[in-house]
């Protein structure tokens, strides 16, 4: 894997120029394109809100209220449609770009033990996943219980080796929440300091004892004998 060859230098400042171009580029627009930056989801913007669109969420108390009448909305404009589609692909394509700082860092520190492809990719396309949950849920608690009841039928589980793995799926649906409810703008504050921190405590060897290393170059020969 080259990500073998990475050390802690390179790799900082690889995340300096990735960083540096992604706040970058959301300032340029910001600058170029005023208009655009009220459809993105930097700072808790609501793509409905801004375009006009009223969205009723039901709470829980009108949701059983027999006596409720439904109201009539006006049907979106194009121009509504294409604000609400350009909030969503800023919002899912921005939780990737989030991701991959993260994804880098995680596949550098794991080097010495290795890891596994498909957990580095479910770093990537998990936030995804949470973002869209988010999205359809909104305010409306009776869809919030409806979706954690269809969760709890998948039972979905993952195995994992390390407790930073744990770590690092937290990292990944927390990037998905902010960018369903808009933040992704501290989401990318968080990758920031996520990614440092977990360079300077691989490359310091912070936590380092014999029990440690003497487990992980057990788990590095059985790998390379079994390559």
């Amino acid at each position: 894997m080259t990500s073998q060859s990475v050390s802690a230098p390179r790799l900082i400042l690889k995340l300096t120029a990735f960083f540096i171009l992604l706040f970058g580029s959301a300032i340029a627009i910001g600058n170029l394109k005023p208009d655009l930056l009220s459809v993105m989801p930097l700072g808790g913007t609501d793509a409905l809100d801004v375009v006009g669109i009223e969205y009723d969420g039901n709470s829980l108390a009108n949701g059983f209220n027999d006596s409720s009448q439904p109201t009539m909305h006006e049907a979106p404009t194009a121009r509504q449609i294409g604000l609400v589609s350009v909030f969503l692909t800023l919002s899912l394509g921005g939780t990737i770009l989030v991701m991959l700082p993260i994804a880098w860092t995680y596949t550098a520190t794991r080097r010495e033990t290795g890891y596994q492809k498909s957990f580095v990719r479910a770093l990537l396309v998990l936030p995804i996943c949470a973002t869209t949950v988010v999205l359809l849920v909104q305010n409306n608690l009776a869809l919030a219980f409806g979706l954690a009841a269809m969760v709890a039928a998948v039972r979905f589980r993952v195995s994992l080796e390390e407790a930073m793995d744990g770590i690092y799926i937290f990292s990944s649906v927390c990037v998905g929440l902010a960018a369903g409810i808009g933040h992704l703008g501290i989401a990318a504050v968080l990758a920031v300091f996520f990614c440092y921190t977990n360079v300077l405590l691989w490359h310091l060897e912070f936590g380092r004892n014999p029990i440690d290393d003497a487990r992980t170059e057990k788990k590095r020969r059985k790998l390379i004998d079994s390559a």
